[in-house]
């Protein structure tokens, strides 16, 4: 006959408690050999986070740093893909599993390498309504095991893109609190007010905020190259000003950019004299500045 929650006694012996604690120093032992961890951030879906993060990579692995992506969009991955590794196989060593290697021998982890063609991730349990009510559990635990069970080796900076929703970010708290968190939108009010719960979320956990960039600001003729007005809505700069956060420029929508994506090259490496290559250069500066003045990942683990 099943048991109730009020009838079990301790943790019936599933040892949760000594699993949880491995997990946490598996987690401190993988930071120690990582300088700086940036959470990429909005809140809003359809801004570009993925495409910032992966060009964020290119610029700083451009720059001779040891990167590394962590795809944490468990139900939507799609930096494999924007990576070029999608498919790629990896082996179980020793020190954990050994993440994908991209362009520039950027490292890449993602659901999407763990899914057998297209795929999706279903959460499986006894009932429908159980399945939505851990699902959120069950994403902070696959998070978990992403960051302590990969070996991710010596990293300069290990870039982790979050998925949409304003929950998303303190997930990630609990188990790393991060170097910085660099949050994007578009110029859209849509999306400012969306974002701007998300800035809230951040301020009150008290993170630090590398600034707001703001993609997709601007379209690029792909005949002259001038940039023309692609959104009507209000720029994000004054957001910016209004919150007392750092504004990091805009980055303006180029069509290769798409391109590139689908392509799985980071459209930064074939056009950095472009005006959104540019943007994304300037954006990498302003990462490597914020985090100079921040202490390792290494000593931020809770």
């Amino acid at each position: 006959m099943p048991k109730r929650y009020k009838d079990i006694v301790g943790d019936a012996g599933s040892n949760v408690v000594a699993q949880l604690q491995e997990h946490q120093e598996r987690l401190a032992a993988r930071l120690h050999r990582i300088s700086h961890t940036v959470a990429v951030m909005s809140g809003k879906g359809g801004v570009g986070k993925t495409v910032v993060t992966v060009n964020l990579a290119a610029v700083l692995a451009r720059e001779g740093y040891a990167v590394g992506v962590l795809d944490a969009d468990i139900n939507g991955p799609s930096v494999a893909k924007m990576m070029g590794v999608r498919g790629a196989s990896f082996a179980m060593g020793e020190r954990g599993v050994s993440p994908a290697r991209g362009l520039l021998g950027i490292k890449v982890m993602s659901m999407d390498l763990l899914l057998p063609g297209d795929a999706p991730v279903m959460w499986e349990a006894s009932t429908k309504q159980d399945a939505f009510v851990w699902r959120g559990m069950a994403e902070v635990n696959a998070l978990r095991e992403f960051l302590a069970d990969t070996d991710w080796g010596e990293l300069d900076f290990l870039l982790i893109d979050l998925p949409p929703g304003t929950d998303r970010f303190p997930n990630l708290v609990q188990l790393l609190p991060p170097s910085g968190a660099l949050i994007v939108t578009i110029p859209s009010e849509v999306s400012h007010l969306v974002v701007k719960r998300s800035i809230a979320v951040a301020k009150e956990l008290k993170a630090p905020l590398i600034g707001l960039v703001e993609n997709m600001a601007g379209y690029v003729c792909p005949t002259c190259g001038s940039v023309g007005a692609l959104f009507e809505g209000k720029g994000a700069e004054g957001m910016a000003a209004e919150l007392d956060i750092p504004y990091l420029g805009r980055i303006p929508f180029d069509p290769r950019i798409a391109t590139s994506s689908d392509e799985g090259r980071p459209f930064f490496l074939d056009c950095r004299e472009s005006p959104a290559g540019r943007a994304f250069a300037c954006l990498g500066e302003e990462v490597r500045r914020f985090v100079k003045s921040k202490p390792p990942a290494k000593e931020r683990v809770p």
